[in-house]
């Protein structure tokens, strides 16, 4: 595949709706991206996905962003969780088989980084975890941050200081509970969806993993 557009690839459920865009032609990983809860609108279209994205393209990365079952033309019906981890795991199983030579970077926002992450964080080809809008304890389904205590892939949270669905001071205890190496960004003034404030969303993103030596040097890190 070269271009971004919509296909379907087969998932634990069924078909599974997905769009991809390739990389530079020296990409040095590829992303796959989770969206926010399907129950509340979620899908691979979300703004913040749709950001989240744009910063990995820029870097030279393809991009896999895919619907969870019941989502969009996804096959299937919500599963409370249970199920969409496996659809994380298809992904990436799905990205991997596209792009065997490269490591991936699972890049989840909301609830698709509460189920993606664990899951990303235990995939053989999964080196880098970014973790946008993180649900806490007191969110209806938060990220379980205690699966990260042995997680040595780099870790990057991206985090409103405003967050309804994550209080930062709960943000902060479990972010203590997760293994290094890590980086927590809190984007001042920012809510859950980073309203007004998707510019440093992308930022963040694109300095970590220039940062961490994640980008080939024709990556075009410059602002949008």
């Amino acid at each position: 595949m070269s271009e971004l557009g919509t296909f379907t690839f087969e998932g634990p459920a069924g078909a599974m709706e997905a769009l991809y865009k390739a990389g530079s032609p020296d990409p040095v990983r590829a992303a796959v991206l989770s969206h926010p809860h399907p129950q509340f609108g979620g899908t691979m279209h979300n703004k913040v996905v749709f950001r989240a994205a744009k910063a990995f393209e820029r870097l030279g990365y393809p991009t896999l962003r895919f619907n969870f079952r019941g989502v969009g033309r996804s096959a299937g019906t919500f599963d409370e969780g249970v199920g969409e981890a496996d659809d994380v795991r298809a992904a990436l199983d799905w990205m991997a088989g596209e792009h065997p030579s490269l490591a991936l970077v699972h890049c989840g926002f909301s609830f698709g980084n509460a189920i993606g992450t664990p899951v990303a964080a235990a995939h053989p080809r999964v080196d880098c975890l970014v973790c946008l809008g993180t649900p806490t304890s007191s969110s209806t389904r938060g990220l379980p941050f205690e699966r990260l205590a042995r997680a040595t892939q780099p870790k990057l949270f991206v985090h409103g200081e405003n967050d309804e669905h994550g209080p930062l001071d709960e943000l902060r205890a479990g972010f203590a509970l997760v293994a290094e190496p890590k980086r927590l960004v809190v984007v001042p003034g920012a809510d859950h969806f980073f309203a007004g404030h998707l510019e440093e969303l992308e930022r963040a993103i694109v300095d970590h993993l220039s940062d961490s030596g994640f980008v080939p040097s024709t990556a075009d890190s410059s602002p949008t």
